[in-house]
C-alpha cells in the first residue's frame, strides 16, 4: 500500500498527517510554533524552527504509524501564504521571515498601488502590506545591507521544500500572494519584479500544485527509514490547500477557512479579477483553475486570544457560551486583533468590545467574539458580491469547523447553509497530501479531489437571520466611527 505525506507550514503551528491510497488519514502530528513581535506591526518567525518542528512531527509521525511511514511514496507541502524568507548567497536565511500578518510596509503598499495602478488587475489584487513585495520595498528602504544581500525570496513552505529537496521552488497558488506572479500567465511579472528592485533571479522556479518539484534528498529519506525515489509535490499556499482537502476543484466550489486567519474561497475557471472590490483573483493549485477569495487576518485565533485572557478551556467556554445563549448579543467586537485585510485594507485596526456593561458576563464576551468573527465574513460575503460572485452555500473547513454552535451562527449571519464535512479540520495539509499523491501517481484532480463525507448540513434560522441584519450593520458602523482613532493611537499621537 502506498502512502502520502502532507505537510502544512502554519503560523501557530507545522501540522502534518499520513494519508493512505484510500485517503484515510492514518496518523497526524501538530507540533506547536511561537511568534515574534519585536514592534507595533511586525509579526516575524525563525524559519529554521519550522525546519525544527518538521523534523519533530516527522518523528512523532515515525512512532505512531512505522509501517504506514515507511511506505511514503510522496510528500505535499502546504503554508502560510505572503511570508519573506531572505536567502543569502548560501541559501541561508539572513533575517527571521516577516510573516503574512505583519502589517510593517503598509506605506509601501501604498506607493506601489499608487505609482503602479495598472499593475493589480494582473496581479489580481491591489497591492497590501501583508503581501511580500511590499516587505521588499520595505526591506530596502529600512535595512539596506540585507536587501542587498538577498539571492532568493522564497515563501514558508518552500524554505521547508529547500530543506527536503535542495531546489528552490514555489507553485503557483502561492506565488499568486506575493504581488509579483502575473495570473493569468501563471508566470512572474517583471514589471512588479523590478518595480521592487528585483529581477527574476531571485525568483524560484514555479510548478503546478499536483506535479513534481524535486525528490527527497537521499541523506534525508535514508535518516527516515524511506526507500526509492519519494516525490515532493509543488503543493499549495494554506487556502488553496484547504480547497483540494475539501474537492473544491471546480467552477463555484465555495468554502469558509477558519484558521488562525479566515478565507472565504470560490474556485474559478478563469482569472476573474475584481480588485477594486478588495477581492484576491490568484491561481489555484491545479492547471487551468483560479480563485477568488476574501482573506481575513483574523478567524479563530480571536476565539483562541480570548480564551487565554479569560483563562479558560475553548471547549467549555464555547459549551457554556451555548449553553447561555439566547439571541445576538448586544456586545460588539470587532476582530481586529491583527489589523485587517478584506474589506478594510487596514493595518491599523485593532480589536474592540463595544457595550460592556456592570452585567456582562464571561459568556457575553465568547458569544461577541464568535459574532464578531462571523460579521466580517458578512463584510466578506459582500466583497464577494460585488465581484460578480453569488454564494447559494459553502462548505467549513479549519480548526472553528469543529464547533457546530460557531457554525449555525455563521449560517445566520451568513444566511447560507454551511456544510461540515467529516475531517474538515484536516484542511490544508490533507491538501498537501492529495497533492502528494497527484504528483507521484500522475492522476487526474478530478479523481482524486473529490468532497469529503457531509457531516451535517446547517440552515439558517429565519429569525436569527432576521435579528442579526441590524447588529451587522452595526459592526460596520461601529469601525467606520473608529478607524480615524486606529490610525491615531499606532502613530502615537
Amino acid at each position: 500500500m502506498s502512502h502520502f505525506l502532507g505537510i502544512d507550514v502554519g503560523t501557530s503551528a507545522i501540522k502534518a498527517l499520513i494519508v493512505d491510497d484510500r485517503q484515510a488519514v492514518v496518523a497526524e502530528a501538530d507540533i506547536p510554533l511561537d511568534i515574534a513581535r519585536p514592534r507595533n506591526l511586525w509579526s516575524e518567525q525563525d524559519p529554521e524552527s519550522w525546519w525544527q518542528a518538521v523534523q519533530a512531527a516527522v518523528d512523532e509521525l515515525r512512532s505512531k504509524a512505522s509501517s504506514a511511514f515507511a511506505e511514503i511514496k510522496g510528500i505535499g507541502l502546504s503554508g502560510q501564504m505572503h511570508g519573506a524568507v531572505l536567502l543569502d548567497e548560501s541559501e541561508r536565511p539572513l533575517r527571521p521571515a516577516i510573516l503574512w500578518n505583519d502589517g510593517r510596509s503598509f506605506q509601501e503598499a501604498e506607493e506601489l498601488g499608487r505609482q503602479y495602478p495598472d499593475l493589480s488587475r494582473a496581479m489580481g489584487v491591489i497591492p497590501m502590506p501583508g503581501f511580500t513585495a511590499p516587505k521588499l520595498l520595505w526591506l530596502a528602504r529600512h535595512e539596506p545591507e540585507i536587501f542587498r544581500a538577498v539571492r532568493k525570496v522564497v515563501l514558508p513552505k518552500d524554505y521547508i521544500r529547500l530543506k527536503l529537496t535542495g531546489a528552490c521552488v514555489t507553485e503557483m497558488s502561492d506565488a499568486a500572494g506575493t504581488w509579483w506572479l502575473d495570473e493569468a500567465a501563471r508566470d512572474w511579472s517583471d514589471a512588479t519584479l523590478a518595480a521592487t528592485g528585483l529581477n527574476r533571479s531571485h525568483m524560484p522556479k514555479l510548478v503546478e500544485g499536483s506535479s513534481p518539484s524535486g525528490m527527497l534528498r537521499g541523506e534525508l529519506a535514508k535518516a527516515w527509514g524511506l526507500s526509492g525515489a519519494i516525490v515532493v509535490a509543488g503543493g499549495a499556499g494554506d487556502a488553496a490547500a484547504g480547497a483540494v482537502g475539501l474537492g473544491a476543484v471546480e467552477d463555484g466550489s465555495a468554502f469558509i477557512s477558519l484558521g488562525t486567519s479566515g478565507q472565504l474561497f470560490v474556485t474559478t475557471r478563469h482569472f476573474k479579477p475584481k480588485p477594486e472590490a478588495l477581492v484576491h483573483s490568484f491561481c489555484h493549485a491545479i492547471p487551468d483553475r483560479w480563485f477568488q477569495m476574501a482573506a481575513m487576518l483574523n478567524g479563530a485565533s480571536c476565539l483562541a486570544w480570548a480564551a487565554g485572557l479569560l483563562k479558560g478551556n475553548i471547549v467549555e467556554l464555547l459549551q457554556q457560551t451555548e449553553e447561555a445563549y439566547r439571541a445576538p448579543s448586544p456586545l460588539l467586537f470587532l476582530p481586529y486583533l491583527a489589523g485587517e485585510r478584506t474589506p478594510h485594507n487596514d493595518p491599523h485596526a485593532r480589536g474592540v468590545f463595544f457595550g460592556l456593561s456592570p452585567d456582562t458576563r464571561q459568556t457575553d464576551l465568547v458569544q461577541a467574539v464568535l459574532e464578531g468573527v462571523a460579521f466580517s465574513f458578512a463584510d466578506a460575503k459582500t466583497c464577494l458580491e460585488q465581484a460578480g460572485t453569488q454564494l447559494s452555500s459553502a462548505g467549513l473547513i479549519g480548526g472553528g469547523s469543529r464547533s457546530r454552535f460557531w457554525a449555525q451562527i455563521f449560517a445566520n449571519v451568513l444566511d447560507i447553509p454551511l456544510i461540515r464535512y467529516q475531517g474538515s479540520d484536516k484542511g490544508p495539509a490533507f491538501g498537501a497530501a492529495r497533492l502528494a499523491r497527484l504528483a507521484a501517481t500522475g492522476e487526474a484532480p478530478e479523481t482524486i479531489c473529490t468532497p469529503p463525507a457531509v457531516l451535517e448540513r446547517i440552515a439558517p434560522e429565519p429569525r436569527s437571520v432576521e435579528l442579526y441584519a441590524p447588529r451587522i450593520e452595526a459592526f460596520r458602523r461601529l469601525y467606520r466611527a473608529l478607524k480615524p482613532e486606529f490610525s491615531q493611537a499606532l502613530s502615537g499621537n
